[in-house]
C-alpha cells in the first residue's frame, strides 16, 4: 500500500474537517517538586473560539504509563465531548517521563491531537534520560519516535495525528490570542500552576 503523505489535508488523510469555530481542549500537567513520586494532577481547558466552556481534571503517575488512558477517559467522558474538535498537549510527556502515545489517544477519542512546543526539544538529551534513567524508557522513546519530528509551524514546534499541516496551522492561528502558545493550552498551563502552588507564576 502506498504512504500518504504527511502534508496532505487531513481529509485526504481520512481525519474529519475542522468547522470554522471548532472547540479544543488542551492538557497541561501542574508543576512538582522533583522529589515528588506519585501521582501530579492534569488540567484540561475546553475552548469554543476565544472563550473558555469549561475545565476538567485528572492525576497522571509521576513518569508513569498511564497518560493516554487518563486523557482518554477525560475526553470520552466529558459533557464537552460531542462538540470538540481537536486535543492539544503542552509537550508530548505528562508528569515528568509519562509519555502520551498521541495516536492510540487519536484513535481512543476520534479527534486529532496536535503536540506543541514553544522551542524544539533536545531529543538526544530526551532519548539518554529515559534509557538511562526511567523505567520502560525504551517504549517510551517508541512513543515519541513515532510521534514524528517536531515541525515549526506558526511560531511553535509541533507533532501531530490525524490532521494535515495547513488544517494545524489554521487551527494555531484560530486559538492563538494572547502569545505564541494557543489559549486552551496557556489557560490549562495558568490553572495547573495555581492549583499546585496558590498562584500561577510562570509565561507561558
Amino acid at each position: 500500500m502506498a504512504r500518504v503523505p504527511r502534508d496532505l489535508p487531513a481529509t485526504a488523510r481520512g481525519a474529519r474537517p475542522l468547522k470554522a469555530h471548532s472547540h479544543a481542549i488542551g492538557f497541561d500537567d501542574a508543576p512538582f517538586d522533583r522529589r515528588h513520586r506519585g501521582d501530579v494532577p492534569v488540567i484540561g481547558a475546553v475552548y469554543a473560539g476565544a472563550r473558555l466552556e469549561g475545565v476538567v481534571s485528572a492525576a497522571v503517575r509521576r513518569d508513569g504509563a498511564n497518560a493516554t488512558r487518563v486523557l482518554t477517559g477525560l475526553v470520552n467522558r466529558s459533557r464537552f465531548r460531542a462538540h470538540l474538535k481537536v486535543i492539544l498537549l503542552q509537550g508530548i510527556a505528562l508528569a515528568g517521563f509519562n509519555v502520551v502515545d498521541i495516536h492510540a489517544l487519536r484513535e481512543a477519542t476520534g479527534l486529532p491531537v496536535v503536540v506543541v512546543s514553544r522551542r524544539s526539544p533536545d531529543l538526544g538529551a530526551i532519548r539518554r534520560a529515559l534509557l538511562d534513567h526511567v523505567p520502560g524508557g525504551a517504549r517510551k522513546w517508541r512513543l515519541i519516535e513515532r510521534a514524528g519530528p517536531m515541525e515549526r509551524v506558526h511560531g511553535v514546534y509541533v507533532q501531530r495525528a490525524g490532521i494535515g499541516r495547513s488544517e494545524t496551522e489554521a487551527m494555531l492561528a484560530r486559538f492563538t490570542s494572547h502569545s505564541a502558545i494557543p489559549e486552551p493550552l496557556r489557560t490549562a498551563h495558568l490553572i495547573a500552576g495555581g492549583v499546585a502552588r496558590g498562584e500561577s507564576t510562570h509565561r507561558v
